[in-house]
């Protein structure tokens, strides 16, 4: 892989392979696991995906027999 300068930044490309077996898509985020001089490693940070779980872990189950009127819920 090399190196590229992007704006005021380096970016480095990746291989279609590399993608393709972390499942990466455009927006995806990586996070530096190690660095030493000679080698980096990066993984899939998954930080969204752990927070969305969470919030469906603590979420209420909603009575069957609930309905919600939005204009009754905005009133004052």
């Amino acid at each position: 892989m090399r190196v590229s300068r992007w704006g005021n930044s380096l970016g480095v490309r990746l291989p279609q392979k590399l993608v393709r077996s972390l499942g990466l898509k455009p927006g995806d985020q990586l996070e530096v696991v190690a660095a030493t001089p000679l080698r980096i490693v990066v993984a899939k940070a998954e930080s969204r995906a752990q927070a969305i779980e969470r919030m469906r872990a603590r979420a209420w189950p909603i009575p069957e027999d609930c309905s919600f009127d939005r204009d009754e819920g905005n009133t004052r």
